[in-house]
């Protein structure tokens, strides 16, 4: 289903699957606009005799774009969140990124930790008190030229999940994500927004796999990419 505001991938009685665009928050205060609050405002639209609840058992950054889950009972949501805990589901991202990535398939691991009072992520030495492991396995999918600059799309998968982990391995590894100037990239990607934080960057949560809260069996859900991918990926 595509709405003017947001694109709904499934859903049902518990739970409701988005395809979040790019540039726009997961969850704010009140007041600012978010995925969040465009999906409260179309449940309650949609089934007004409810209480207008909504849980949230994960988020994406601002200008991530890719699929979502929203439980709409906290029974729904609590068995979702602690999937995500237990590492139970299976999340696929997709990422253009500078540079050739060479070997074609292979594994980051790092070890990064929240920047103190910043929004921030950072590469820090193992022995530090707060540094965490960070794993990030790869395969490219095809290799292009921009402006006549080298580039690489990459599948992603995290085996661990840190704040910004993505953006700020693929940095390390010198292949920032196309658009992400907070992290190193110097190449534009989409709209250009005066404030950076509401600019979009070439990463894309693509897919993911879960056990339904109602039947308990698996569901695999594929957000589809947003218009301007399709300009830059041959065969996506």
């Amino acid at each position: 289903m595509l709405r003017s505001d947001f694109e709904i991938l499934y859903e049902e009685a518990a739970y409701l699957a988005v395809n979040k665009p790019a540039g726009l928050l997961t969850q704010a205060p009140q007041g600012i606009d978010s995925l969040e609050s465009r999906v409260k405002a179309y449940l309650l639209e949609k089934e007004k005799e409810r209480q207008n609840y909504l849980g949230v058992p994960h988020r994406l950054d601002r200008p991530v774009s890719g699929v979502i889950l929203f439980g709409k009972y906290s029974r729904a949501t609590r068995y979702l969140s602690e999937q995500f805990e237990k590492r139970q589901i299976d999340k696929t991202y997709w990422a253009v990124v500078e540079g050739t990535v060479q070997p074609q398939t292979g594994t980051w691991i790092d070890f990064m930790r929240k920047v103190p009072d910043k929004p921030l992520a950072e590469i820090v030495a193992p022995i530090k008190p707060d540094a965490r492991e960070a794993i990030l396995h790869y395969v490219v999918l095809g290799y292009f030229e921009l402006g006549g600059r080298a580039a690489t799309h990459l599948e992603i998968k995290l085996e661990t999940g840190r704040m910004h982990q993505i953006r700020l391995q693929c940095s390390t590894h010198n292949h920032p994500i196309l658009g992400d100037a907070t992290y190193g990239s110097d190449i534009p990607f989409g709209d250009h927004f005066a404030e950076e934080r509401c600019r979009e960057i070439a990463l894309h949560a693509r897919s993911i796999v879960f056990l339904a809260p109602t039947t308990r069996h698996p569901v695999n859900l594929i957000a589809p990419l947003p218009t301007l991918w399709n300009k830059i990926i041959v065969n996506s």
